[in-house]
């Protein structure tokens, strides 16, 4: 491709296609599973094809229709790693569903909670210790308690999203900075900064920041602890609506999906049910989080994107 004109041309094409893999539109052009090379060569090379294949599509929409195609590594890649694009690109999407999803939902929860509370501050009730009978207190202490648990649990994941917001890129192969130039990470950092509104900055080592992953190692250690705290909840409702006859049946649960296929009467606790298992599903992801942070060798921990 000719220079400078056409370096131009495809740099400001491999930009409008890369809009588009960000806005979903070349979803499909990604078959890769997670289970892969670690480090995530493939899907970072995936990444440049389908940018610089889609780049070259829009060159010959315009003038530029005579231009060369625009390159995967010369024009896209440019000489940069894997080794650091993959840890950033985990940090930004983990922020971005901690920030926007689920800090979000945790919040709405505990106020919900806590209106049941405070609804249910009159209401006096057995306690139970050891899965025996206790000294009385009221509905609404009980579920006073579950909101704490949540409240907890959100101060917990906040704590944690100032080192996710610390981004390896820069670091390239091996975290000397190889082929970028002074400014670089602080560039990438104010730009995903202001695309997104959370606070990225670059890490300030950057060699910790692909040799370990131990930011993503915590973040999840407090979704494991969320875990734990639904569990507990989600089984104290189950069986407080025991019965209703032959259990303890303090709770009447929303007949979400009412009857079983062979005893249309029944009401299960199918969302207590749903969450529990959802529970376990996370506490097993989080052995997998902390074995592959755990296997980081030297200068890369290449136990990514799969776990």
């Amino acid at each position: 491709m000719p220079h400078p004109h056409s370096q131009c041309l495809a740099l400001s094409a491999g930009c409008a296609a890369g809009g588009q893999v960000r806005d979903g539109k070349l979803s499909s052009h990604f078959p890769l599973i997670i289970w892969q090379t670690g480090s995530a060569t493939q899907t970072n090379m995936n990444a440049n094809e389908v940018i610089a294949r889609r780049a070259s599509q829009l060159l010959t929409q315009t003038s530029a229709a005579s231009a060369a195609r625009v390159h995967p590594n010369d024009h896209v890649n440019k000489g940069q790693s894997s080794n650091d694009t993959i840890p950033t690109a985990m940090h930004v999407a983990t922020a971005l569903q901690l920030k926007l999803r689920l800090l979000p939902a945790l919040k709405q929860l505990q106020e919900s909670l806590e209106l049941k509370a405070a609804a249910w501050a009159h209401i006096i009730k057995v306690g139970r210790t050891h899965a025996q009978d206790a000294t009385p207190l009221t509905l609404g202490q009980e579920f006073g308690g579950y909101a704490a648990q949540v409240a907890a649990g959100v101060r917990r994941v906040e704590a944690c999203l100032p080192d996710v917001l610390l981004l390896a890129q820069g670091a390239t192969a091996v975290g000397t900075g190889l082929n970028t130039w002074q400014g670089f990470d602080v560039a990438i950092a104010e730009q995903l900064a202001e695309d997104t509104g959370l606070a990225f900055s670059p890490a300030p080592n950057k060699f910790e920041a692909i040799a370990s992953h131990d930011a993503l190692v915590h973040v999840h250690g407090a979704l494991n602890t969320l875990a734990a705290s639904f569990m507990k909840i989600g089984n104290d409702m189950r069986l407080l609506a025991s019965g209703p006859r032959c259990g303890i049946g303090e709770l009447l649960l929303p007949s979400n999906e009412p009857g079983s296929s062979i005893m249309p009467g029944k009401v299960n606790p199918t969302q207590c049910e749903m969450l529990t298992m959802v529970c376990c599903q996370v506490m097993g992801n989080h052995v997998a989080v902390t074995t592959a942070g755990a296997l980081g060798l030297w200068e890369l921990n290449a136990f990514k994107p799969g776990p």
